[in-house]
Formats: C-alpha cells, structure tokens, sequence
C-alpha cells in the first residue's frame, strides 16, 4: 500500500517571518495525520526549516540541487549542501526549470542521479504544455521526460523516486485536469515505471502537481494512481495546505 505525500513547493515565496506563521500553523494543525508530509523551500530558509520541524514528522527538502559535487559553481546548491540541512526530498524538473533555466531531460536525469547518490528523495516532475496536449502528445512528452531518468540509474534505484505530474498548462493557471485525466497520465508513469522495476514500479509515489486545492484534493486523491500531491499556491497557506493534508486521510 502506498503512502499518500503532501509536498509544498514554496517556489520563490516566504520571508522569516512568514515562514515562522507557516510553519507553526502547520504544526499545530497536522495532528495525527498518517499522510507523510513535506514542505520545499528556498535554500535559504533550509536551516530554518531544519530548526523549526526536527522534533516533528514533517519533512523537508530544496526547489532544486547542482549535477555538481563542489566546485567553482557560483550560485549552486549541492547535494551535499542539502544533506548539511538534513533534507529529505528534492523537486528536480520541474516545468519552471525546464522553461525558465533551460533545464533538458538530459540535465534532469544528472541531478536526479546526484540527488540518489546522497541518499535525497528527488521528486521527478514531468508534464505537457497546452500545445503539446492540445497536439496528443501528452504521452509522448511524459513518457520522454521519464524514460531520460530511468534510462540512467539502476533498477534498485526506481524505488526511492517519487514522481510528480504536473501538467503545464494546469499551473498557476486555475484550470485544473479533472481526475480522470490525471489518472490517465498517472497510470502511462505506472506503466513506464513498472517496465523498469516491476515490484518498484507499483511502489513509486506518483504525485498530482496541476492546481491541487482543498476543494478539489479529495477527488484527485480517490484515483487509483494518485499518490499525494506537490502543491504550490495552496502550500503558502497553513490553512489550505492542511485541508489538502486532511483530505488525503
């Protein structure tokens, strides 16, 4: 049975003292919840995350990590780093990479390589754009983006990937796929992942990323192939990240 996961993507967003509320409000109202739980943040309130949920079960990790060990890298985060912090999860791919930064799947299959060399959780991101859906390529483009990360890592590695479908056109945008379409796409992932490591494959978390709200999380979350979610906007807030949270189970 899998475990549903609730991931935040702060993204750019959050000061000290905002994120001192945030993370507060989210102690005090997650109870005893069996969801696992975890919040992805700007690197530099890392530590403050690290101080703020040690003693808790909520986990919490970075927005993105270097496919370089150390080095003359101005501005990049290694894995290391984060192991400094004691983060357990890493988004890599994500579409804001891909289409803000350049980031090809060639580039995410390094840093998801680099992230399972120290021992991170990355959540792969994967997702069409509206022209890519509206042409029928939604397969073909997921099912690439994937198979660049699997073509590269080991069979016993499958298992610690989470992967997350965000699909491009539903971000930020309001519109939301409706769970039936997800659950399409998140059982083509199931499929690719199954054709590397069977037993691992029906294990992976799959992850909704397009608009998961507390008004439509429940839903979403009834589908056979839905895992959890990687949430954005919702994430800011400790009451609506909650709702989700409960919504899960």
């Amino acid at each position: 049975m899998r475990r549903t996961l609730i991931a935040g993507n702060w993204k750019m967003n959050g000061n000290q003292a905002a994120n001192a509320l945030l993370l507060a409000g989210l102690k005090e109202g997650i109870g005893a919840s069996v969801v696992q739980v975890a919040v992805c943040v700007p690197a530099p309130y890392l530590f403050q995350c690290q101080a703020a949920l040690s003693a808790t079960a909520i986990g919490w990790g970075a927005q993105d990590l270097s496919v370089h060990a150390a080095g003359a890298y101005t501005g990049e985060v290694s894995a290391a780093m984060l192991q400094d912090f004691d983060c357990s999860h890493v988004i890599i791919g994500h579409s804001e990479r891909r289409s803000n930064h350049g980031e090809d799947d060639a580039t995410v299959a390094l840093k998801v390589n680099a992230a399972l060399a120290a021992g991170l959780t990355p959540i792969v991101c994967v997702g069409e754009t509206l022209a890519q859906r509206e042409a029928g390529q939604t397969q073909d483009v997921v099912s690439r983006q994937l198979d660049a990360v699997l073509g590269t890592i080991a069979v016993e590695m499958v298992g610690r990937l989470v992967v997350a479908y965000e699909p491009v056109w539903a971000i930020g945008t309001g519109k939301t796929a409706t769970p039936e379409m997800a659950q399409a796409v998140h059982a083509i992932l199931r499929e690719r992942l199954s054709a590397k490591a069977p037993a691992a494959g029906a294990a992976v978390q799959i992850l909704y990323g397009g608009s998961m709200k507390p008004d439509n999380a429940r839903e979403l979350l009834a589908m056979p192939d839905i895992d959890g979610g990687l949430i954005g906007g919702a994430a800011l807030k400790a009451a609506d990240f909650l709702a989700i949270i409960h919504a899960a189970g």
